[in-house]
């Protein structure tokens, strides 16, 4: 059987009162983003639930692969634990068929899931990394995993794959085991495993075959030494632990005597560990170890903690504190005691007083006269805004003593360059050297788990950064405007990117995000425009708004498969991205998601796309490829018209300067063409019925417009700034103009009305009254061509000639007169082929036509007795009259689907004409337009 992608199920788990059956009072607790909370593995997904009636939380597992025999293991499971009562385990049960999931990954809809209670709490290795400072926290949670450990190896059942991701730890220290895919049950029996555990933490002999309620043995005694070992001496694991396990490997498991941190620490300083690691060599020998010996030994090596006292000093300071201070022959004011600094004068130099514990919030800010401070060893906190705008401060030695900084404690030390971070702190706060601008290097310890928001904001010397494997969080503008910040090589474990976190890094080129990463914030890479290229994980499900606004040189970037929305302004005004593979997973393209992305040639429209956002394309002006995958419920590109529709409204949404505007649409929907600069003409079909707000806004080179008379509405700004026009037709059917529609069209000459219209008109568009001129409605098409075609004496007079004797108008946009030689190619960016432009060029054979041309003048080819074929683009929509009259020895002709008219006489006197080649499926409105050549049409 085949499963969902993640992306998928996140779906239906967001309507689960429509999608699940028995399940159905359960909803999705979202997080701020408006998402499901969820974890994911490599086998399941889990999202958490709440019961609306009750209040209570669950958690509902969901499959991501199969498992053989999965259903009947997990109601034997059930069936067990139905009679244990103990908070090391959470009750389970499993429902076939319970989800309903619209999948494109497989052809089945209904799937199972596994309810159990939602656990708060963090696995026990990321506990242990988050106080790792702290020995009585160690030392507790070794005995609380002691006390689940020998519950455990009194039952008849075992947990199959016993390690730190499976082990979560609440608030108050205790115990919960999850994840019951491995587990052994009585029942059971005589079974193989269906699967063996992870490798660093099960015994290195153990098969399929092993199967009993002693697969627990190994693992619980290897991570109970391990945990000794490190609330004796935390340094230990960073000695010899790595993500996801604690001390031992699988590779040490198989020759434990080449291990480092047995050969290193045993015989040790404590009793009770080698104890432990006797048990731990005997269990290694002889994987079947009765649980009982191994409670015993365990429960004499591993007591209740003592709690730690330990003197409790505040960094506040206070005006009693300032009162009873002492005061020494600096000036400077310590607590009575002299454990606390308070309160340093403006000095030059100053050496912290021996013993001193704590400097004090605020202690030197504004001491802008301080170059040199020497801190003792004695030192273990240093305050809130400590060090704050100390400007001439250089450089600072901060002792290995100290386990924690306050916020901002060193924000607006301009001159410092170099500053080493002790190596127990665990949290780089926030603003901690923000505004530091001569910082050109730091080395971030292993220690530290999270940047804090604003920490390296404003460090414009900053240039290289390594983030170890231990920082899970970067925070929201945590190295905002680090201008000369060139690399930057992220942690392993890091999940979550926080809004703003590289805005404004300007050289910085080119960043790897690591596959823990499930969230990049809003405005993450804002500004960064150097960059180049990105690789964004598997992991992550949504791109945040403006994550990539600004990146002017951002020339790739691969989207993988698990994203589900791509946010508003994501990608604005990335000015070299030329194309964008959007996987099958999004559901959404936000608000200006594209916009300005000038270079931007071709979309895809993947089925899943359900919702485009305002403007999500616009100025894009060479986007040439509009595609929307045929399986997509909501927008379509029908008959190759490089635009997306909306299916139901018959709207086009979006368009480009090659978009064929087809005879279904009815509506030309708010912002569709919207900056669309390579816009020149366009053909609306007398199906549309409304032009939106904005609709052609921005075009500046749009030239001329026919509006048919099915159009009723054309909404406010629907031509704002189209610059270049010149001529626009509007019928009398229309009822309605709105606001601001001409504004900005500094070139417009005249509104043709149908004759007698002009009252009615001027009442409309009362701003533009001067500029109607009256018009039959049988010559409106021949006026709006003949002045877009017309060839006249001034544009001859001005024209630019080519090599070959052709003439141009002087911006290369109009063909005035083609040579008389054997071949021709019309320039590149050439839109009109003039009236007559070719008339008589006898010696023309062949001409090649560029896709850039949309109009063909009266008579063009006329008198070109020597071309055989030609072939007409895809981008030409309307041919003048007698455009191949005496073509003599014309044979062929290839037409494009875009053509809307052929006019009378076209083919007049081609005596040898015998193919209009049409594209496959437009015979019939072929056959209408060529009815005395419909012998002659064939579909290819």
């Amino acid at each position: 059987m085949n499963y969902p992608l993640i992306s998928e199920y996140i779906e239906a788990i967001k309507a689960a009162e429509d999608n699940l059956n028995q399940l159905s009072y359960l909803r999705p607790v979202m997080n701020d983003d408006g998402q499901p909370v969820m974890s994911s593995g490599n086998f399941a997904v889990v999202f958490k639930m709440k019961d609306e009636q009750t209040g209570k939380f669950h958690a509902v597992k969901c499959f991501l692969k199969e498992q053989e025999g999965r259903a009947e293991a997990y109601r034997q499971i059930a069936k067990e634990l139905e009679n244990v009562s103990s908070t090391f385990l959470t009750p389970i049960k499993y429902f076939e068929n319970e989800l309903f999931v619209d999948s494109k990954a497989t052809k089945d809809i209904e799937f199972p899931a596994l309810l159990m209670d939602w656990v708060d709490g963090v696995p026990l290795d990321k506990y242990v990394r988050d106080n790792i400072n702290d020995s009585y926290e160690l030392e507790l949670l070794t005995w609380n995993f002691k006390l689940m450990a020998t519950w455990l190896l009194e039952q008849p059942f075992a947990h199959g794959d016993l390690k730190p991701d499976n082990i979560i730890v609440r608030d108050d220290g205790t115990m919960v085991l999850v994840d019951y895919d491995g587990m052994y049950v009585p029942a059971m029996e005589g079974q193989s495993a269906r699967e063996l555990g992870s490798p660093d933490f099960r015994h290195p002999q153990r098969t399929e075959q092993d199967f009993d309620k002693h697969i627990d043995d190994f693992p619980i005694v290897s991570i109970a030494l391990s945990l000794k070992a490190i609330a004796l001496e935390p340094k230990l694991l960073e000695q010899y632990g790595a993500k996801d396990r604690l001390l031992f490997s699988e590779a040490d498991y198989r020759d434990l005597g080449n291990c480092r941190f047995v050969k290193e620490h045993f015989p040790s300083q404590s009793p009770e560990l080698d104890m432990l690691y006797a048990l731990f060599s005997i269990v290694l020998r002889d994987s079947k170890q009765q649980g009982n010996s191994i409670s015993a030994i365990m429960e004499t090596a591993i007591c209740q903690p003592e709690q730690l006292i330990e003197e409790i000093y505040s960094t506040e300071v206070t005006e009693d504190d300032l009162a009873n201070a002492w005061i020494d022959g600096y000036g400077a004011y310590y607590s009575a005691d002299r454990k606390r600094l308070l309160k340093v004068p403006n000095i030059n130099d100053y050496y912290i007083l021996e013993g001193t514990i704590v400097i004090g919030d605020d202690a030197f800010r504004g001491c802008e006269r301080l170059r040199c401070i020497i801190i003792p060893d004695s030192v273990i906190q240093i305050g809130n805004d400590a060090f704050r705008d100390c400007e001439r401060l250089l450089d600072i030695d901060i002792p290995n003593s100290v386990t924690q900084i306050g916020t901002r404690a060193f924000r607006g030390c301009r001159n410092i360059c170099i500053i080493d971070i002790p190596d127990f702190i665990t949290q780089i706060g926030d603003g901690l050297f923000c505004d530091c601008w001569n910082l050109g290097s730091i080395d971030i310890p292993n220690s530290v788990t999270r940047i804090g928001d604003d920490a390296f904001k404003g460090c414009e010397s900053l240039w290289d950064i390594l983030i170890p494997d231990s920082v899970t969080q970067i925070g929201n503008d945590a190295f905002h405007g680090c201008s000369n910040l060139q690399s930057i090589v992220l942690s392993n474990s890091l999940t979550q990117i926080g809004i703003g976190a590289f805005r404004g890094c300007h050289n910085l080129q080119n960043i790897v995000i690591p596959d823990s990463v499930t969230q990049i914030g809003n405005e993450a890479f804002n500004d960064c425009d150097n960059l180049q290229s990105i690789v964004l994980p598997n992991s992550l499900t949504q791109i945040g708004t403006g994550a990539f606004c600004y990146c002017h040189n951002l020339q790739s970037i691969i989207i993988p498969d698990s994203l589900t929305q791509i946010g508003d302004v994501a990608f604005f005004e990335c000015w070299h991205l030329e194309s964008m593979d959007i996987p099958n997973s999004v559901t959404r393209i936000g608000n200006d998601a594209f916009a300005f992305c000038y270079n931007l040639q071709s979309i895809v429209i993947p089925d899943s796309v359900t919702q485009i956002g305002n403007e999500a394309f616009r100025g894009c002006g060479n986007l040439r490829s509009i595609v929307v995958s045929e399986g997509n419920s909501r927008y379509d590109s029908r008959n190759n018209c490089n635009a997306i529709i909306e299916t139901d409204s018959n709207t086009l949404v979006v368009g480009c300067s090659k978009t064929v505007i087809v005879n279904s649409v009815t509506q030309i929907g708010n912002d569709a063409f919207m900056d669309c600069f390579g816009l020149y003409y366009t053909y609306i079909p007398d199906s549309v019925m409304q032009i939106g707000n904005g609709a052609f806004s921005g075009c500046k080179n749009l030239l001329s417009i026919i509006i048919p008379d099915s159009v009723i509405q054309i909404r406010n700004e629907a031509f704002h700034g189209c610059s270049s026009l010149q001529t626009i037709f509007i019928p009398d059917s229309v009822t309605r103009i709105g606001n601001n529609t001409f504004r900005g069209c500094h070139n417009l000459q005249t509104i043709f009305i149908p004759k007698g219209s002009k009252d009615k008109f001027q009442k409309l568009i009362p701003d533009s009254k001067h500029l109607l001129r009256e018009l039959f409605i049988k010559d409106v098409t021949w006026v709006m061509k003949k002045i877009l075609t017309k060839v006249t004496e001034y544009d001859l007079a001005n024209a630019w000639v080519d090599e070959y004797g052709a003439k141009y108008s002087a911006d290369r946009k109009k063909l005035l007169r083609g040579p008389n030689v054997d071949k021709y190619c019309i320039l590149e960016g050439t839109l009109t082929i003039g009236d007559r432009a070719f008339v008589n060029c006898y010696r023309l054979q062949s001409i090649a036509i560029p896709d850039s041309v949309t109009q063909i003048g009266d008579d063009a080819f006329a008198g070109c007795s020597n071309m055989q074929s030609l072939v007409i683009p895809n981008s030409i929509t309307e041919i003048g009259y007698g455009v191949f009259y005496l073509c003599k020895k014309l044979q062929s002709v290839v037409l494009s689907n875009s053509i809307m008219q052929i006019p009378t006489g076209t083919f007049r006197d081609c005596k040898n004409l015998q193919s209009i080649i049409i594209p496959k499926g437009s015979k019939v409105k072929f056959q209408k337009m060529l009815y005395d050549y419909k012998d002659k049409i064939v579909e290819q």
